[in-house]
């Protein structure tokens, strides 16, 4: 457990006088999550007059609250020293290039080589309580074959902020793709919904009853008439969803059975996972305002599938 915070002081003003506890101390302190304030009135430290108040009692003009947080829990996962390819860092958030193969949460089927094993190592002393627990505050995921950038916050304020960005949409996400095929446009927009598989729960679907979801893609560089490597902006964040809308038309991921990909041995050279890389992301700093675009850059195997498609193709269609 960490040292828990010493006493904060609220003189409850005029505009406040009949409010409940909970709702003061929430407008007064906005830097404090709903969540973390409650756990201060369950654990008791909240008190009016040195007398412990529960959160729906109202207070008056005048009145004197003290409250702090509980203690910070530690993390129930243990910080594993993984390397880590960081791409920005400063004492709000860390910005990393996951690597292929590294899955971002433990579960029943993970070891302690996740992303959150790496940074509880990496941030050593630097979290602070996302929920009451002392770990990395994981803002969105990536799958564990997709590379590229991926956000985490380093305390409470930082994770509200950055999760209300990605749920409004207000942030750039684009991913590179290599896919079987050439498309017959130079660029598109995909906006079918997605829904879990009916009979296969392990996949994703276009369905007309599903998440609306949408995808717009331009072509980056064409492989002769074998393989594009493409550019997809994504405007929403369902699973799976470039997978899925790139199979629904008709290009699936290259390395991707799961969403037909099928190996070209013509080609001569093969995939050895999901050619997906989230290379650009566009957000506003959660404290400071200013915006932070982040890249990162191509890993080595994609790198070197690009110049083994270009050594097994003829020259493209003009296109690059």
């Amino acid at each position: 457990m960490t040292e828990p915070e010493s006493d904060t002081r609220l003189v409850v003003a005029a505009n406040m006088a009949g409010k409940r506890a909970d709702k003061v101390l929430a407008t007064a302190f906005p830097e404090h999550s709903r969540v973390a304030l409650q756990r201060a009135f369950d654990a008791g430290l909240v008190t009016r007059a040195g007398v412990a108040i529960g959160r729906d009692q109202s207070v008056q003009t005048g009145d004197e609250i003290r409250f702090r947080l509980p203690a910070v829990r530690r993390a129930d996962v243990e910080a594993v020293a993984i390397p880590l390819d960081v791409i920005y860092e400063d004492k709000h958030l860390l910005v990393v290039n996951k690597a292929s193969g590294m899955v971002v949460h433990p579960g029943a089927a993970t070891g302690q080589d996740t992303l959150v094993h790496a940074l509880l190592a990496h941030c050593a002393g630097g979290l602070s309580g996302i929920g009451g627990v002392e770990r990395p505050g994981i803002v969105h995921r990536l799958d564990r074959e997709t590379s590229g950038v991926i956000i985490v916050a380093k305390h409470d304020a930082a994770h509200r902020a950055l999760a209300a960005q990605f749920a409004s949409r207000t942030l750039t996400k684009e991913y590179l793709a290599l896919v079987s095929g050439v498309t017959q446009l130079l660029s598109g927009s995909i906006t079918r919904a997605i829904s879990r598989h009916p009979t296969h729960r392990h996949r994703m679907t276009v369905s007309e009853g599903g998440k609306p979801a949408r995808t717009d893609w331009e072509v980056v560089e064409a492989f002769g008439t074998k393989a594009e490597l493409l550019r997809c902006r994504i405007y929403t964040g369902r699973t799976h969803q470039i997978r899925v809308h790139l199979k629904s038309l008709g290009h699936p991921i290259m390395g991707d059975p799961l969403y037909g990909w099928k190996r070209d041995a013509t080609l001569g050279v093969d995939p050895q996972r999901v050619m997906l890389h989230a290379e650009h992301l566009v957000v506003t700093h959660p404290v400071t305002g200013k915006t932070l675009d982040l890249r990162a850059p191509l890993p080595a195997d994609f790198s070197a599938l690009i110049k083994a498609l270009r050594r097994a193709t003829k020259p493209g269609r003009g296109r690059g």
